[in-house]
């Protein structure tokens, strides 16, 4: 079994991975409450309703990354990289994406204003 298939739904909350390359790993319902994300690369992971309330998530790599359903609350996404992220469903209550970069393929949870958030779009 590799290293994605043990990620699945795992406890990983309040875990130090900052710069980690995390890209195009599963964390789908994983636990990741109060994991410092610093500066890591999660560009096409997929963190379908995982939990990432309370994360510091600051200049992270978020580039194609399913975070679909996935909390939110109270994470630190300063500076991110939402190119093409889908964030649909979402619970973003609390969330600081000052200056989290995103594009037109980004997705967002219905009616949720990302500007109004601080986010900027990359045209």
């Amino acid at each position: 079994m590799d290293i994605a298939h043990k990620l699945l739904g795992a406890d990983l909350s309040g875990l130090d991975l900052s710069r980690a390359d995390l890209s195009c790993v599963s964390l789908f319902k994983a636990n990741l409450r109060g994991a410092n994300l610093r500066r890591a690369i999660l560009s096409g992971a997929n963190l379908y309703r995982a939990n990432l309330s309370d994360a510091n998530l600051y200049r992270a790599d978020l580039h194609g990354t399913n975070l679909t359903g996935a909390n939110l609350s109270g994470a630190n996404l300063l500076g991110a990289f939402l190119f093409n992220a889908d964030l649909s469903g979402a619970n973003l209550i609390g969330a600081n994406l000052s200056g989290a970069v995103y594009d037109a393929d980004t997705t967002w949870p219905e009616g949720f204003d990302p500007v109004a958030a601080g986010a900027v779009m990359d045209d």
